[in-house]
Formats: structure tokens, C-alpha cells, sequence
């Protein structure tokens, strides 16, 4: 995988660029962040689009830029039908589908066919998957089957037995449930119903110079970390996950291990050697590999990780899976910002994001 990472932004990269080349660059990596800022308009189709416009390429020699689409229009050339260049601001159709069918999905009691969700936004099976798969950074049969394992969650909370839980939840046998669920759940699925009983957590909240550093483990490695002002809060949060875990203060060595990820707050720049137990879907993981993979002292945007992983569209997803991020620090999302350099949206507080990229840059 590539690093595409950048010095911490300092410049307004939004705003709409000056130049032509840096205009064709934006179209080539299909950049939404600048729709709005600017049209290109191809020769030999007599048609304008939006810089994100998912449509084919067209050759360099035969595009043309115009600061908005009324101009673009002056010129004689029309919208596109795909991207709707003259309808910024409208619904996005494309995205209303897929919404759709993700309602679709999750309150199916069994998910739905590639060909019914095609149909009903008025695509073939091939377009809508890409065309799912870009929005949503999964396939509808991988979304469905994270769906099931939520419902299957939940279920195991409130069923009378496991058994009750495998139907209720969509599965037609144990076998396939025990299969697409353990990962997920990060334990057993009798000891979610138990609400996290059997399960053993150790715990302990250390301080840092950003405040309260909660740190627990299972016995496969470090399961949560999580920052905030109020200790109570935070042991409050983790406790009501798993309000039957068996939770255990740390000892000696655990303490150690505390130490250390306050350190790592205190100086994010540097390694933690210690297991992870992390658990998230497949796209998580695959974002959460991104994230480790930028440099200390550097930063990068959520398209330049949708690009990383190779869904370039998936922008929103890769936003939602930094702020389930579990692991403050350890999994640098704070290094991740918008394209204009803003660092809003951390789950841990904005001033505490830029106080840590603060300290890594100096």
C-alpha cells in the first residue's frame, strides 16, 4: 500500500484551483471535495460535469474548464445526466439509492437478492454493486452480512436462548451463525447474550497531560483505549458495553502496560510495542491499516485513505470507521484531517486531535 501523506495543512486546498493542470488532476482523481468550485466540459460529447463524475475519462486535448455550469452552458454544452453538475446541493440520485437499499437490507428478515436491489433503483446487478461498493465501501452481501451480525447482537441480549437468537437474527443454522459471527462479536456468542458474563476485562485509568487514559485488555491484547476529562465516564462507557463482564483492576504488570500508553499520548509519535486486539469489519480493518501505515508527524486527508485502500469514492465510510476507532492513538486517526485542513469530527475532542498532531510535528 502506498503512503499518500502530507505535511499537516496550513492552505485552504478546497478553494477552486488556479490553474488547468491542477483542474485536470482534480478530475482525474475525481476529487468531490471540489464539486462546486468548478466544471470540465468534454469536446466531443457536448457535455459539462462535476470533478467527481464517475463517468469514463475523456482525453485531456478534448476538456475544457469553466468556473460554473451556467458558463459552461453559455458555451453550448449540457449537464450530464450522471453526476448533475447543475443540481449541486439536490440529492445526490445515486446515493438516495443506495440508501434506500441499505434500509432495504437492514430490515429485511432475509437479505435481498443483487438483482431485487438492482432493480429497484433501475440499474444492472454490475453497476449497482460498483456502484454500492463506492458509496458504502462494501458489497451489499458483505453489508448484509454485517447487518445480520449487529441484529445477531442485539438478539443475543434479549433472547431467551442462543437458538432463538440464530433465527431471529436471519441465520438458517447454527453453523453459518457461529461462522459470521465470533469474529464480530469479539467473544462468544452465549457470552454476548450474557451480556459480556464469562468474559474477563482488565482495566485501569491512567492521567496524561490531555486528561483521563482508560486502558483494557482481554487476554488477546488491548482491546480500548479512550481519552476524556471524566474518569468515571470513561470506565462508566466501557462497563455499560459488557455490563456482565468480569472486570478486573490491574496489577503490577498491567500498570505497566498503562504507563506505557501514556507515554505514547505524551509522545504519539513513538511505537507501542504491545498486542492489539482489535476487532471491526473488514473495511475497518483495512482503514485502521491505513491509518497506522501515516508517517508520525504527517497527516492525511479521508479521500487520500479512500484512496489508499483503493475505494477512492468510499470518503464518507472512511470517516465513520475513524470515529469507531477503539484505539486512541494506537490507531492514529487524529492524523487524519479534511481537505481543507479542518480537524473536526475526533471522537475524543478536536483540541485533543490538534494538540496531538501539534506535538508530533515539532
Amino acid at each position: 500500500m502506498s503512503s499518500p501523506m502530507t505535511e499537516t495543512r496550513q492552505t485552504d486546498t478546497s478553494r477552486a484551483p488556479a490553474r488547468d493542470e491542477e483542474r485536470w488532476q482534480a478530475v482525474k482523481r475525481r476529487d468531490s471535495a471540489l464539486d462546486g468550485k468548478f466544471v470540465f466540459a468534454v469536446r466531443t460529447t457536448g457535455i459539462y460535469c462535476r470533478p467527481s463524475c464517475a463517468s469514463r475519462p475523456a482525453k485531456r486535448e478534448n476538456v475544457s474548464f469553466f468556473p460554473t455550469g451556467a458558463q459552461a452552458e453559455k458555451a453550448g454544452y449540457r449537464a450530464c445526466k450522471r453526476c448533475r453538475p447543475d443540481q449541486l446541493g439536490a440529492p445526490d440520485p445515486q446515493m438516495q439509492a443506495v440508501k434506500r437499499a441499505c434500509e432495504r437490507i437492514e430490515t429485511a428478515e432475509e437479505a435481498p437478492k443483487l438483482a431485487e436491489l438492482a432493480a429497484s433503483a433501475g440499474l444492472s446487478p454490475y453497476h449497482f454493486h460498483r456502484v454500492f461498493k463506492a458509496i458504502t465501501g462494501v458489497t451489499p452481501k458483505a453489508y448484509a452480512a454485517e447487518t445480520r451480525a449487529r441484529r445477531a447482537a442485539d438478539k443475543l441480549r434479549t433472547a431467551g436462548t442462543v437458538t432463538e437468537a440464530i433465527y431471529d437474527s436471519g441465520f438458517n443454522s447454527s453453523s453459518r451463525f457461529y461462522e459470521n459471527t465470533d469474529a464480530r462479536l469479539g467473544m462468544t456468542p452465549g457470552a454476548v447474550r450474557r451480556g459480556g458474563a464469562g468474559a474477563v476485562i482488565r482495566f485501569a485509568v491512567g492521567e496524561a497531560s490531555l486528561g483521563a487514559v482508560l486502558v483494557a485488555a482481554t487476554d488477546k491484547g488491548v482491546c480500548a483505549i479512550t481519552l476524556g476529562d471524566d474518569p468515571d465516564a470513561l470506565v462508566r462507557d466501557l462497563q455499560d458495553r459488557f455490563p456482565r463482564a468480569e472486570f478486573k483492576g490491574g496489577d503490577a504488570e498491567f500498570e505497566r502496560m498503562v504507563a506505557e500508553v501514556v507515554g505514547l499520548v505524551e509522545a504519539p509519535g513513538q511505537r507501542l510495542d504491545l498486542p492489539l486486539d482489535i476487532r471491526g469489519t473488514a473495511f475497518q480493518q483495512k482503514v485502521w491499516a491505513a491509518l497506522q501505515a501515516i508517517p508520525p508527524g504527517k497527516t492525511a486527508t479521508y479521500t487520500e485513505i479512500a484512496r489508499a485502500i483503493g475505494q477512492p469514492t468510499a470518503v464518507r465510510a472512511v470517516a465513520q470507521a475513524c470515529g469507531a476507532n477503539p484505539l486512541a492513538v494506537a490507531i492514529p486517526c487524529h492524523r487524519v484531517v479534511r481537505a481543507d485542513g479542518d480537524l473536526s469530527g475526533y471522537r475524543w475532542g478536536v483540541e485533543r486531535k490538534r494538540k496531538l498532531i501539534d506535538r508530533e510535528a515539532a
